[in-house]
């Protein structure tokens, strides 16, 4: 990988990554403490991917106006926002609310992620580099769905939800401080 922009991409989206898989199948778990029964998480996790699939049809008409990079940082102060209010939910009402939000935040986040990374492919190395990124995320979300149940076992959800906004912030500065110099826009 010889492109710097596809190196803080990696870093950035790495990080965030990690922290999207920290919360990963404990959803269910944290969602039936609202409600009994899997309904509740079904239709909770049902409204996000209808808001996701909502917003990316509406991006996918706007976002070429748009500078990637903001995009991509709003995605990550998007996500770090709800999550850090899902420490404050206490209805399965909010939660939907929280989880449109998110669907907002990921509408954001995958198409200009994905278009950075097709911008910044070294020629002839589409299918390494593709290959590479999945090995990261791979290997961050099975390292971060083991640290989420132990971060909950042991702490709880609050501070699970803190590290993960932390993070998310964490990918934000990350592309602020570098994506001029890096030219990833």
């Amino acid at each position: 990988m010889k492109d710097g922009a596809l190196k803080i991409l990696f870093i950035s989206n790495g990080i965030f990554v990690f922290a999207d898989s920290l919360l990963g199948p404990l959803y269910a778990v944290f969602v039936q403490k609202f409600a009994d029964g899997v309904l509740a998480i079904s239709i909770s996790w049902t409204a996000f991917l209808i808001s996701t699939t909502l917003f990316t049809f509406l991006i996918s008409r706007v976002g070429d106006k748009i500078r990637k990079d903001d995009m991509l940082m709003a995605s990550f102060i998007v996500r770090a926002i709800v999550w850090l209010s899902y420490i404050f939910v206490g209805n399965i009402p909010q939660l939907i609310a929280l989880q449109i939000f998110l669907g907002i935040g990921e509408a954001l986040g995958s198409p200009s992620f994905s278009a950075i990374f097709a911008e910044h492919l070294d020629k002839n190395h589409h299918v390494q580099e593709y290959a590479d990124w999945r090995l990261i995320a791979n290997i961050v979300t099975a390292v971060g769905t083991m640290l989420g149940g132990l971060i909950v076992a042991k702490l709880g959800f609050e501070y699970l939800f803190l590290a993960m906004s932390l993070l998310a912030v964490i990918s934000f500065l990350e592309i602020l401080q570098r994506s001029k110099k890096a030219g990833i826009a």
